[in-house]
């Protein structure tokens, strides 16, 4: 199977593993993070085999809420259930070993080292995901749906007060997001996260010109 109908047959399994309830890793999630993975593997001199294509897009099938006791282990679940799928679409065993290990690896929770260049070129596209404006609309998006509030309506940018991620979206970008660039592991892939990265900060410029507040330090 070559790539093309390799990724058509990809989608549909993700569309119909998915339960529509998560903004934040449904099947547009999927598509940007294999567009990314290619731009990176392509800036590194990584083969696009089966292996990545593959990765990319079944690294979140199991998808848990953050605040789901379980949430470290949804990429080892992940790794897991694409398992059958990528058997099932004619990958070999080795392939399909070299996915599981990339899936498992990308996860920011799960604590699994990446040992392959796929799996350091999957963690950085997953990763970009959560930077630029991309990144601003995600952080929303999974705050909203667990019922965590903007921001501090007084302290939004938190000069006077401990920075809360449980209680404020907006601080999220202090606690983790803002930090990720020196988290990837691909010269290509830290460049474009410095680049979102920017881009978020311009964002958060602007909010404080509309909430009359100076601009943050982060």
């Amino acid at each position: 199977m070559n790539l093309q109908s390799l990724r058509s047959a990809l989608r549909d399994v993700v569309t119909k593993m998915s339960d529509g309830t998560d903004a934040a890793h449904d099947l547009a999630h999927a598509d940007r993070v294999w567009s990314q993975a290619r731009t990176i593997a392509m800036g590194e001199g990584v083969d696009l085999a089966p292996v990545l294509l593959c990765a990319a897009y079944l690294h979140d099938i199991v998808s848990l809420p953050k605040d789901h006791p379980k949430r470290d282990r949804a990429a080892m679940m992940s790794a897991s259930a694409a398992g059958p799928v990528m058997q099932a679409l004619g990958l070999s065993p080795t392939e399909i070993a070299r996915a599981r290990h990339a899936i498992e690896a990308h996860s920011y929770s799960g604590g699994t080292p990446p040992s392959s260049a796929e799996a350091r070129v999957l963690r950085d596209a997953d990763r970009l995901e959560a930077l630029g404006a991309i990144g601003v609309a995600r952080c929303f998006a999974v705050s909203g749906a667990l019922n965590r509030t903007l921001f501090h309506p007084e302290d939004p940018f938190a000069r006077d007060r401990p920075l809360d991620d449980t209680a404020y979206a907006l601080d999220h970008f202090a606690v983790k997001l803002l930090k990720l660039p020196d988290t990837f592991l691909t010269p290509t892939g830290r460049k474009l996260a410095e680049e979102r990265a920017e881009r978020m900060r311009r964002y958060l410029a602007d909010l404080a010109v509309e909430l009359n507040s100076p601009p943050p330090g982060w």
